[in-house]
């Protein structure tokens, strides 16, 4: 007898049932364990939708209790006075704006090259693919941010990956180059400065070099792809590096990290010219055993709340 919820669903682990046939045992739980991380993020939002909507509730009655219990002349000031802070506030964020879209449009013309290699689409399933958009929408967010944004390129912009980017609100205004075809054909004669980022790499990366092209591997759950990103680039005959990530932390588990987690360590790196102090920043405490050569910095934002920053990317547009 098959399990479902309250709404009459299947659970998570009978619908992961089609999707992890011919997996070992280990890939298996791991897969589980990432739909079950994924359903609470969803109930999570549901949650904070809900007591955000309660929130606005309460201070909609405080505001209006306020005013009935005011004169006529001290209403139409405490009016008045709303008017303008929400437009001091618009007028802020309009700033922010301009200024964040001048800071993207020259990093066009002088910021770092970071590629995201999106032509693995292929071997992912639908939810790993809409979790994937959810990574490079937090990296546009986070570029937008910064104070020495990054250059970005998404390649291989086609199929379902194509068709799950077109639908985040405001992409087809978003300061980037997006290409349909591969890194190698829009970039032809960069060949020698092409980079490929990828943990199974014998080269460790010192610097970024602003000449040079560093390509992130779009593809989630790729310990079931383990060496692809490597044997690609070879086949490209391109040059690879890793992040000198054993130089500076013990890792608890793999060095393979999340195309976001990668995007933010070099944006981090561009800013203090500092590895360890960029991996402390982005890498999740659960992920790391403590720093070589001195104490683990104790980090409480374990967790990236991606659902505020995927916003703060669709208003960057």
């Amino acid at each position: 007898m098959e399990s479902r919820d309250e709404n009459g669903e299947k659970g998570v682990e009978e619908q992961a049932q089609p999707q992890i046939l011919g997996l070992s045992k280990s890939a298996q739980k791991k897969q589980l364990k990432q739909q079950r991380y994924e359903a609470k993020k969803v109930e999570k939002k549901a949650r904070m939708k809900e007591e955000k909507k309660r929130e606005a509730e309460r201070k909609r009655k405080e505001w209006d209790s306020k005013l009935a219990g005011v004169t006529e002349e001290e209403r139409r000031k405490l009016m008045e006075s709303r008017r303008e802070l929400r437009k001091e506030r618009m007028e802020k964020r309009s700033e922010e704006r301009e200024k964040k879209i001048q800071r993207l449009t020259d990093a066009k013309e002088s910021g770092q090259n970071i590629i995201v290699d999106l032509e693995f689409c292929h071997l992912m399933s639908g939810s790993e693919i809409h979790s994937l958009v959810q990574q490079i929408m937090y990296c546009y967010a986070v570029n937008g941010r910064s104070a020495t944004p990054a250059h970005v390129w998404l390649t291989g912009c086609e199929g379902e990956m194509g068709r799950q980017l077109q639908r985040l609100p405001g992409y087809d205004k978003w300061i980037i180059n997006k290409e349909n075809r591969s890194y190698m054909e829009a970039l032809v004669d960069q060949k020698e400065n092409l980079v490929y980022l990828t943990a199974d790499s014998e080269n460790v990366l010192d610097d970024l070099d602003p000449n040079n092209f560093f390509i992130v591997g779009g593809l989630v759950d790729r310990n079931r792809w383990k060496g692809i990103t490597l044997k690609k680039a070879q086949e490209q005959g391109i040059h690879t590096a890793k992040l000198p990530i054993a130089n500076y932390l013990n890792m608890s588990s793999s060095q393979v990290l999340t195309v976001n987690q990668v995007f933010e360590i070099l944006l981090k790196f561009l800013e203090t010219r500092d590895w360890k102090a960029s991996f402390f920043q982005v890498i999740p405490q659960r992920k790391r055993r403590g720093a070589l050569g001195g104490e683990c910095h104790n980090d409480d934002d374990d967790e990236k709340d991606y659902e505020s920053h995927t916003k703060k990317a669709a208003n960057d547009a």
